[in-house]
């Protein structure tokens, strides 16, 4: 089952790869890469911030001194979300009155990335405060999906899809709460991971409105939401995953063949348009064929019109930090409380699924990429089989891995039509916590026995 790919170039590990082999210098591979971005950008709009300067003179320096063991990405040349802070480039979040503030200090996971060799040269476009499925605002413009530059390439994580799907970069990292790493990779045709919740740090990712403030320091990351990459390749994603991991993972090998697999294609209150329902149907008929254990409805799958409403305050909750909704009411303590207890019950009755299921799957959004919109797609409709359903209910598909927090792999399985355009359709491979380099491997699995 053939997808759309757009580019043939090289990923992070193979790049890494040339470059200790002698076949390019690091030097050489960054200028191929700003050379890329130069041709494509124009129509695309990926790139938000340029770090050209700074990368040129980082790739110089790595070149003198050598690649090092603990150095998996030596040379690799990525790009990383706005709204990460890298030092002496704005941090936005898309506001225009933060344009000409520039970031003291990396964030975190920009001097783990570093620290493994990697060379940031730029930041991606985000929309408004990471509040959409697209990716907008007045401060950098308007980012195209570059299989078709009349649809989104998806958000808050589109600048970074759209980079990696185009060949611009091998990879880049984004953040996901509604599914803002998972739907702009479905949305692209490249590969997407969510991981558990906790596993990568955020420290250097919070609002300028407040990380500008004198003496400000973030306590902690923020509920729900969580730091995943974007590549061309299972390998690529874990090595990404590794690296940003504040501990090491363990790998629990398993072949896809004696797995069991639940997969889930429709809940209450989240219709799925025909063109992610056929290709997804399609892949579920050639891993079965393949002899892929699929069962198609359990009583263990937890109740999810009941933990999407809980979802959807917590999120609503946690991205506004604490203000009152539109309807003037704030959340009190025993709300949180609440809320948190919820949530518990979610990951226990995902944990007694995972006692019986090794990985769900399911689709990563009701639709393809969406037709670009001045409004945010969650103050808007969806066109679903024709019929307007209001747009947050692509949000059930993302909270199903997010309110419980688990890892979460896209892949691309192939593609479909969707408002008369033919664009690439993910699959999401959902499994327990801590699992990410075994959901990212089943992944893998599945993806090679769907492209051969």
């Amino acid at each position: 089952m053939a997808y759309p790919q757009l580019t043939d170039k090289s990923g992070a590990l193979a790049t890494a790869a040339a470059i200790r082999a002698g076949k390019l210098s690091v030097a050489e591979a960054v200028d191929a890469a700003i050379v890329r971005v130069g041709k494509l950008d124009a129509t695309i709009d990926a790139l938000a911030v340029p770090n050209f300067e700074a990368a040129y003179t980082e790739a110089r320096a790595l070149d003198a001194a050598g690649a090092r063991a603990d150095q998996p990405l030596f040379g690799v040349p990525m790009t990383i979300k706005e709204s990460f802070d890298v030092a002496g480039l704005p941090t936005t979040w898309g506001h225009p009155q933060f344009r000409n503030k520039p970031a003291p200090r990396d964030a975190l996971l920009v001097r783990r990335l570093k620290a493994a060799g990697a060379i940031i040269i730029g930041k991606t476009n985000v929309p408004v405060d990471l509040t959409d499925w697209q990716s907008f605002n007045p401060v950098y413009g308007r980012t195209s999906n570059p299989h078709n530059p009349d649809r989104s390439p998806g958000g808050s994580s589109g600048g970074s899809a759209a980079a990696v799907a185009s060949g611009m970069v091998p990879c880049d990292y984004g953040t996901d709460i509604g599914g803002s790493v998972r739907v702009p990779a479905h949305f692209c045709g490249v590969w997407g991971h969510k991981t558990t919740w906790g596993l990568v740090p955020k420290t250097g990712h919070d609002h300028p409105a407040m990380s500008r403030r004198e003496g400000f320091v973030a306590a902690a990351d923020g509920p729900l939401s969580i730091a995943g990459p974007l590549a061309r390749n299972a390998a690529d994603l874990a090595v990404l995953v590794e690296v940003g991991a504040e501990f090491p993972l363990l790998r629990r090998p398993k072949p896809l063949a004696e797995c069991r697999l639940l997969a889930i294609t429709a809940l209450p209150g989240a219709p799925v348009d025909a063109s992610v329902l056929e290709p997804t149907e399609a892949a579920l008929e050639t891993l079965g064929r393949a002899g892929v254990r699929i069962d198609r409805a359990s009583d263990l799958l937890p109740d999810q019109a009941a933990h999407y409403r809980s979802y959807l305050k917590m999120m609503n909750i946690t991205m506004s930090g604490g203000a009152p909704a539109p309807d003037g009411k704030r959340a009190t303590a025993a709300d949180w409380f609440a809320l948190k207890n919820a949530q518990a019950t979610c990951i226990a009755e995902w944990e007694a699924l995972f006692a019986e299921y090794d990985f769900v799957l399911a689709p990563p959004a009701p639709v393809l990429a969406v037709p670009h919109a001045d409004k945010a797609v969650f103050r808007t409709a969806l066109n679903i089989d024709g019929r307007d359903e209001p747009g947050g209910c692509g949000l059930v598909w993302s909270g199903m891995a997010t309110f419980p927090g688990l890892p979460s792999t896209v892949l691309p399985i192939g593609s479909g039509t969707y408002l008369g355009a033919e664009l690439p359709c993910g699959m999401q491979v959902i499994g327990p916590r801590w699992a990410d380099l075994d959901c990212i491997a089943a992944a893998e699995a599945i993806g090679n026995i769907l492209h051969g």
